[in-house]
């Protein structure tokens, strides 16, 4: 008997536990990833700086990211959005506008940052965390970036479709700009030149090239002469030693592995191409 009744005992305290714990869910650095490779890949598409950081739901630290050009303090702005939303579990929006309506008091509150920009995640509806993101265009900007980074962690920054009517694409290849960046996978590019460029090779990215308007003389392969780097990966110069030449017109699709130099070294104008840059 005493020991049916320990079992019994012990069932019931396990279910008692069960039914008042639950299963908690939490964020990991992958999915902080995911955040910010939404919320960059939405800022580059609007062509704004901007800083993303991403906090769990104690509002610590998880990862942080600064596009070039964004000013010094956005970094602290961005943590003090993110971490004020995951603890007051609201988007920061909120506070803002509270505060405008007069309740200037809560202003006053510690580690508090009441700035449009800041938005919680959730997971399974459970909030796991927030992402805060100041230093793009507008204010509201930075909210769209922050939500963009929130859809990416359901989705992954790559699985949700992207459609851009002809308009956009149109008015992408009138300037030659980036049209869809996945961050650390691939990069679409609606790419425009109108006169000869420089030698370029990508230590990381693979280009595909379609040619889509006009003709050009490119260079492939070889050694790339004074050769400098202008970005991470990128090495720029103004000549190559050897290589190989082809003749791109409308229709050609030529693929260039990582690390080798290539040069549009003539090209008729405007000649407009889609590129891929993919790692």
């Amino acid at each position: 008997m005493r020991m049916i009744a320990t079992l019994m005992f012990s069932a019931s305290l396990m279910l008692a536990n069960h039914m008042t714990t639950g299963e908690k869910k939490s964020l990991t650095i992958d999915g902080a990833r995911k955040v910010i490779a939404g919320a960059v890949a939405e800022a580059k598409k609007n062509h704004a700086a901007g800083v993303v950081a991403v906090v769990d739901d104690g509002g610590n630290l998880i990862a942080v990211e600064r596009l070039d050009g964004t000013f010094g303090a956005g970094a602290n702005i961005a943590i003090g959005k993110a971490r004020t939303a995951a603890l007051f579990k609201k988007p920061t929006k909120f506070f803002e506008d509270v505060i405008n309506k007069g309740r200037t008091a809560m202003a006053t509150l510690p580690d508090f940052t009441p700035l449009q920009g800041g938005v919680p995640l959730t997971l399974d509806g459970q909030i796991v965390g927030a992402v805060g993101v100041s230093g793009a265009n507008t204010a509201a900007q930075d909210e769209e970036f922050a939500m963009a980074g929130a859809h990416a962690l359901l989705t992954g920054s790559t699985a949700a479709v992207r459609y851009f009517d002809s308009a956009a694409v149109s008015a992408a290849f009138d300037k030659g700009a980036v049209l869809f960046d996945a961050s650390d996978k691939y990069m679409v590019h609606a790419s425009r030149r109108e006169a000869a460029g420089m030698v370029e090779l990508h230590e990381e990215d693979a280009d595909i090239v379609y040619v889509l308007k006009g003709t050009a003389t490119l260079v492939t392969g070889g050694r790339l002469l004074d050769g400098k780097a202008t970005g991470p990966g990128e090495i720029r110069g103004m000549n190559l030693d050897g290589g190989d030449t082809r003749e791109l017109k409308p229709g050609d699709v030529v693929i260039i592995p990582a690390g080798t130099p290539h040069w549009f070294k003539k090209v008729t104008n405007p000649f407009t191409y889609y590129v891929v840059k993919a790692r």
